[in-house]
């Protein structure tokens, strides 16, 4: 029996949502994506290349409007500093906690991600060899999020890619009882107009590929890594 390992850090910020650090950070996308970078300054030279994928730096975040709390967590593969946000925008001190989690098929997690799901729509009339153009559109209801997670769940046996390129995340997962919840978009008028549509998946999952479902936890899955999006959160269930 295949059994993986997956250790790695998280780090936990509360943060007061009136604070204007935190404010900015929660109304504009590329705010926020500075704000988690922000803890992990002179681990990779200025100006090279991917230094976000090359920290392992994944994040996630949520909002509590009836107390006005702001909470992100952050994982990532080296240790943070978060000494560059202002003390006053903090609600409680950084949390740090060190995970180290043994996965072998058939473990059942509890599991929350927030995730940009998209697909490519065909555009246009095929062309002489039947190929047609495609453009990258965002899933915007919860049926669409459901057909973006089926092609990324991997019954037992199935290769760890899909058919159709999909890599899939070495869980299955019943989608009666998963819930799905789409969530504000996250946006930027300052960079390119960034626009990240965004739902939050929750519910039980059981591995099925060890190895696959690793690799995703440390990497997260779909589009918009940079902007708190594909960071999977997994509690072992009792």
């Amino acid at each position: 029996m295949t059994t993986t390992r997956f250790v790695t850090t998280h780090n936990i910020l509360q943060l007061d949502a009136t604070h204007p650090y935190a404010a900015k950070a929660l109304t504009d996308a590329q705010s926020m994506h500075r704000l988690v970078m922000s803890g992990f300054r002179g681990w990779v030279p200025d100006g090279d290349t991917e230094p976000r994928a090359q920290m392992g730096i994944l994040s996630t975040w949520s909002i509590d409007l009836r107390s006005n709390s702001l909470l992100i967590v952050i994982q990532a593969r080296v240790p943070a500093d978060w000494t560059p946000i202002p003390r006053a925008a903090f609600t409680q001190q950084p949390q740090h906690l060190n995970v180290d989690q043994t996965i072998k098929a058939g473990d059942t997690f509890t599991l929350r991600t927030v995730v940009s799901p998209t697909h490519d729509q065909p555009m246009g009339k095929a062309d002489s060899d039947g190929q047609r153009t495609s453009r990258r559109r965002s899933h915007t209801n919860p049926s669409g999020v459901r057909q973006w997670l089926t092609a990324r769940l991997q019954q037992p046996g199935e290769p760890a890619t899909s058919p159709n390129g999909s890599r899939r995340i070495g869980i299955t997962a019943d989608l009666t009882t998963l819930g799905i919840r789409m969530l504000p978009p996250s946006v930027s008028n300052h960079h390119r107009n960034l626009r990240i549509t965004r739902a939050e998946l929750k519910g039980p999952v059981t591995v099925t590929d060890p190895r696959a479902f690793t690799d995703a936890l440390t990497h997260g899955v779909g589009r918009g890594r940079a902007y708190s999006c594909g960071l999977l959160l997994a509690r072992p269930s009792q």
